[in-house]
Parts: structure tokens; sequence; C-alpha cells
């Protein structure tokens, strides 16, 4: 294998790197007598060092003050939502009234069809991928059950055209064109989970509007990995969680965002809670709901106050470094990755990228499809230190009794490294060239 992409090019690069500091921000799993090569940011993120810290002050406001600490010390649990909105919303290209974290990402993409999916006898249907994550398929088919609909004929599902992996944007687009005036909703995933495509939020979202359906998106596996702008783009709304890409930990909490068009509309449908009552009459324990303006009047339950002192500390971390200056380091890192795998392919073909090719139309998963021996190559990795996934899957008729599947490789650029991309590549290597 040629040396052009190899070991001195991953440290000379690391060298260059000025985000380098903050990968001392994170605690790595261990292997052996060091630490492993961890590239599972798109499943859960690694842990912030600063969060223990964090979780032992609201520990010990909660033993100074009790009850009080809603109302005392320098985050007083009463307001804690707003402790997290400016950083939230520079995440996603929001204005901090139309981003609020709450609940968890299932419950809040409920909360947000509650409001957005009111079908009628004519406008009723609902366009999203196929293949989406499961958690979003379940969720659309209890919604239209709920309204008494059938998800065959309330659910359009846009699969890549035969052959191809990735949905192509035009496709998608006519397909709402042609759904027309019996669209309601458009529901996306921003990276698809499996493929780690990117979809084009902006012409989806006008697309949408085009014929008179909402354009929701999950982003589940975008937020923190892609700068996006919510707002200018005219997303009606949006829902995200934190363990991911975002580093708050198993079950973190799940940021919302709703279009200030939507935000100031008290009118809108939405299932209340006394959390998104009126802030200044919250406490006079009054019946009739009245919204806070924003995002925040879908909140529905105070703030579990340990997940987000552990999400402050991480959003804390994203501000600091900067998403375009972290975007611009994903692209070259993936792009280092994807090189590594082509030149192994060259000295022996063993896979496929099944991830777009085009940096505009992925993040920082390569999804990589290896239609023998995959499972195999993976328990390698793993016995190695590497930390990635796998899922076992028939793409292209290999049959899954031949071991294929992918392997989702996640190189995050708040802490992976270039050297970091030439060790799993070079453990790759050692097992396709034996």
């Amino acid at each position: 294998m040629q040396d052009h992409f190899g070991l001195d090019f991953a440290r000379a690069q690391d060298e260059l790197d000025g985000l380098a500091a903050f990968r001392e921000q994170f605690f790595f799993p261990k292997h052996g007598e060091g630490e492993g090569l961890y590239f599972c940011g798109n499943s859960l993120g690694l842990q912030p060092k600063g969060i223990e810290a964090a979780l032992l002050h609201e520990l010990d406001q909660w033993k100074k003050y009790a009850v009080e600490g809603h109302f005392k010390g320098a985050l007083p649990w009463m307001y804690y939502h707003r402790f997290l909105q400016a950083q939230s919303a520079e995440l996603v290209g929001a204005q901090e009234n139309e981003v609020v974290v709450m609940n968890t990402l299932t419950t809040n993409l409920h909360l947000m069809m509650v409001s957005f999916y009111r079908p009628t006898s004519s406008r009723y249907k609902i366009i999203m991928e196929a293949g989406a994550f499961p958690s979003d398929q379940y969720a659309v088919e209890s919604q239209i059950k709920y309204h008494g609909l059938k998800p065959d004929s309330a659910i359009i599902e846009i699969k890549p055209r035969a052959g191809e992996v990735n949905l192509r944007t035009e496709d998608i687009v006519q397909a709402i064109e042609q759904a027309g005036d019996s669209l309601a909703l458009v529901l996306f995933g921003g990276v698809n989970y499996f493929t780690g495509q990117y979809f084009e939020l902006h012409p989806i979202t006008s697309a949408a509007h085009q014929v008179g359906a909402y354009a929701g998106f999950d982003l589940a596996h975008t937020a923190g990995n892609i700068p996006l702008q919510l707002h200018d783009w005219g997303v009606d709304f949006a829902v995200w969680c934190s363990y991911k890409y975002l580093n708050s930990g198993p079950g973190g909490p799940s940021g919302i965002f709703v279009h200030e068009r939507h935000g100031n509309n008290p009118d809108l449908p939405r299932f209340a809670g006394w959390w998104g009552h009126d802030e200044a009459a919250r406490f006079q324990m009054r019946k009739g709901f009245k919204p806070m303006p924003g995002a925040a009047g879908w909140q529905l339950s105070n703030a579990q106050i340990f997940s987000f002192a552990a999400h402050k500390v991480s959003l804390d971390l994203f501000v600091a470094a900067g998403m375009l200056r972290l975007r611009e380091k994903s692209k070259k890192l993936t792009a280092f990755l994807e090189k590594r795998l082509q030149q192994i392919n060259t000295e022996k073909p063993f896979c496929h990228i099944i991830t777009p090719a085009g940096p505009a139309a992925r993040g920082c998963q390569l999804s990589i499809y290896i239609p023998e021996d995959g499972e195999k190559l993976y328990q390698h990795l793993t016995a190695n230190g590497v930390f990635c996934d796998w899922r076992a899957d028939n793409l292209f008729d290999a049959g899954t009794e031949k071991g294929a599947g992918v392997i989702r490789v996640a190189p995050v650029p708040l802490y992976n490294t270039f050297e970091d991309v030439f060790h799993l590549t070079d453990l790759i290597r050692r097992y396709a060239i034996h």
C-alpha cells in the first residue's frame, strides 16, 4: 500500500489541527494498557470530563438548598432550560426562542406530530424515507392509527432507485409534488442512520410548503454532526437527541425546534403541561393553559436537572469549538478515512462505501458494506480495541449467510484524530490483505 496517506501524513495533519485540544476533554474506553479506538459517536458519544463536576455541583445544590434549589444558586432549577437555549440555537441555526431542551427524542416527536399532523379527509398522507429508524416508523404508524387511518394508505415511503442505495433529492421533491394536496406532513431524518446520507433539508422543506404540507425532521444523527440553518430554511419543526454526537450521556435529553411562526401561535393544538404554561402565572395553579411563547410552550414537566447539567457541559464545548470549524475538520477526517479504504480496495477489493461520496451529502459517518466475512472483520476490529458497530444486511444479494453487512464508522471531529483513522484502517488492511 503506497504511503501517500500513511502514518506520517496522519500525524502531520494532527499537528495542524486547531481543535486538537478538545480531545483532552473526553474519557476514552480502555483496551489493554491503553485507550481503545472509538468510532461509535454516531451511537453514543464519549463522556466529557467536565460532567462529573457538573453533576456534583447539582448534588451539592440539592444537599444545600433542597427545594429552594429551584430559585437559588448560580443555575436555579426553575429556569434551567434557559441555560441551554443559546447553545442549542447556535447548534441548529435557530433563534433562541425557537428551541428548548425537554423530554426524550421519541416523546418529542409524538408531541410535535400532535401539533403538526392534523389530517383531514383529503389531506392526510405522510412522506418519509423507506428504512427510517424504527422509532420514527413506529411513531408515524401509531399517530396515523390514532387518527383512525391506515398506515398502508397514509404513509408514502420513498425508496432509492433500483440498483442504488441512497435517495436523490429530485426524487424526494417529485414524490412531494405528486402527493400534492393529499400530503399533510413530510417527516425525514436529517442523516439516515444506516447509510449516513445527509438529506438536503432546505429543498425538501420548500417542496413541502409548495403543496401546503408541513416539513419536520428527526435530527438524531445530524445535530452536532452537520451545521444547520433551521430558521432560515423555514423548517416547521425538528427534534434531536443528545447522546450521540452531542455526548450528553445514555438516555440524555432531547431538543426541539419550532419555527417562530408556529411558536408564537398560542392557538396551535398541542398536548400541554404546566412547565409550558406562562411562567409568570405558573404557580397560581389556575385552570386554562396559556403557553409560553416559542418552543418553551411545548414543555410538559420541570427539567431533569442532572441530565440537563451533563448536556450543558457538552453544549458549551460545541460553542467553544464552533460548528463551522468542526465541520471543516470533519470533512478532512472523513475524506482521509475514505481515501484509506479506497487504497485498500485497490490492493484487494473487499468493501463498498455506501455513504455518498460528496462531502455535502454526508456527515462524519461512513457505512462500509462488506459482502463476505464482514462480521468476522467486525469481530477482528473489536478484539483489537476498535469501537464501531455492525449491522447484518443483504444489500446486494450477497447473502447474510456469507457474513454480509455494514460496519458503521464515525470519526468525530471533537475527539478523533487522523492517527486514530490510520490505526483503524491499518487494522482493516491487515485483515483484508491476508
